[in-house]
């Protein structure tokens, strides 16, 4: 199976497209020439604020969270490499939305802020995404937009999943599968499966 079908797979059994999953079904991934385009990308600025916006995301319990896994790495890649012009500006726009709206809602950086502020503005972000989403429904296809906090959270998830720190300490991960076991005992609090 080919990650195309891999891919195919996943959103119809999630029953949600991924942001920027065309560009994989379609050509794979391919980098961008931005200086052709005029479309910046996320450059290793931006990394610290990507990483505190994952680490609100999915936090540090009692296993590492996304900040340990540098998801931050993993989001610019996947953008500057994968994503439409389209939705790479709108990606790296939201950055600069964050940034300035929280600056001037809190009159500090995120960095700066407490958990719980963090965790207020991007519930705030969230509902916000969650109206776009549910005006895309109306749209025309070629006329739908995805809000980059959607993007941020995709992106986060995926990356943390697909890191070493989230596949083999938050999820149980097996390096080469056993026998095949059809009935497995589950205890409420288990983790899920890495493989």
């Amino acid at each position: 199976m080919d990650r195309r079908q891999v891919l195919r797979n996943i959103s119809l059994i999630t029953g949600a497209a991924f942001v920027g999953g065309e560009m994989f079904l379609q050509t794979g991934c391919k980098p961008a020439n931005n200086a052709i385009t005029g479309v910046t990308s996320v450059s290793p600025k931006d990394f610290d604020l990507l990483n505190e916006i994952g680490e609100a995301i999915i936090p540090t319990t009692n296993t590492p969270g996304a900040k340990a896994a540098n998801v931050a790495q993993f989001m610019s890649d996947l953008v500057n490499d994968c994503y439409s012009e389209k939705d790479r500006k709108i990606f790296i726009e939201g950055l600069a939305d964050i940034q300035s709206s929280f600056q001037s809602k809190n009159k500090k950086s995120f960095a700066e802020a407490t958990r719980e502020e963090k965790i207020a503005f991007l519930m705030e972000k969230d509902n916000e995404a969650k109206e776009v989403n549910k005006a895309n429904q109306e749209k025309a296809k070629e006329e739908r937009t995805t809000h980059y906090f959607t993007m941020l959270k995709q992106l986060t998830i995926l990356g943390y999943f697909n890191s070493e720190i989230g596949a083999t300490q938050t999820l149980r991960y097996v390096a080469v599968p056993g026998r095949y076991e059809g009935d497995v005992p589950y205890k409420k609090g288990d983790r899920a499966w890495a493989t």
